[in-house]
């Protein structure tokens, strides 16, 4: 697994050890950053269910003011830390060892605006997609231009609607999916 493009190009991302996180591979992370690049300098994310941390960690490497990686997997989130260190980031990001509603709420709570937000849980935890997506339709986490995409597997399709976000693209890529999703 490598950053693709940026700043970091080229450089080898670690994944957790186990099999319990699923990284989101190179080609389908290239597919998501052709298809956003004009948005990405200066932009705010949150990567929830963040893994290794790639796809916030594509995002700074692309010019991304500030990132916030949610994984509740200590060993996760220890190889998201191993990673920006690898790297020698020390700055733009926060990393946050909770649950993706805990982080959501307190986000809420601080005042941050995302501009786009990633989320990738377990493709079988149903009750993730629809907890996250849920609650950020309702938060004040979104502005009329956020995007949020969820990646997951083509076998279980995501609902066209959650609250006030709207599905108005799906890009598959083998059995992976991207639903992108804004407020409408």
């Amino acid at each position: 697994m490598r950053v693709i493009a940026g700043q970091y190009r080229s450089r080898r991302l670690m994944a957790p050890p186990g099999t319990d996180t699923r990284p989101t591979s190179d080609r389908l992370r290239e597919t998501l950053f052709n298809v956003l690049s004009a948005g990405i300098p200066e932009s705010v994310w949150f990567d929830l269910f963040a893994g290794s941390g790639a796809v916030g960690i594509e995002a700074l490497s692309r010019g991304a003011r500030m990132v916030y990686f949610v994984e509740s997997a200590a060993r996760a989130a220890q190889t998201i830390r191993a990673n920006l260190r690898s790297l020698s980031i020390t700055e733009g990001f926060e990393v946050q060892d909770r649950e993706a509603v805990q982080a959501l709420r307190a986000l809420d709570a601080a005042a941050v605006v995302c501009d786009f937000c990633f989320i990738d849980p377990p493709y079988a935890e149903e009750a993730a997609y629809e907890q996250s997506l849920g609650f950020l339709s309702q938060s004040r986490l979104l502005t009329q231009k956020s995007i949020v995409i969820a990646e997951h597997d083509k076998h279980s399709d995501l609902a066209e609607r959650y609250g006030a976000l709207q599905r108005f693209r799906r890009l598959q890529q083998g059995d992976a999916v991207l639903s992108f999703y804004r407020l409408g």
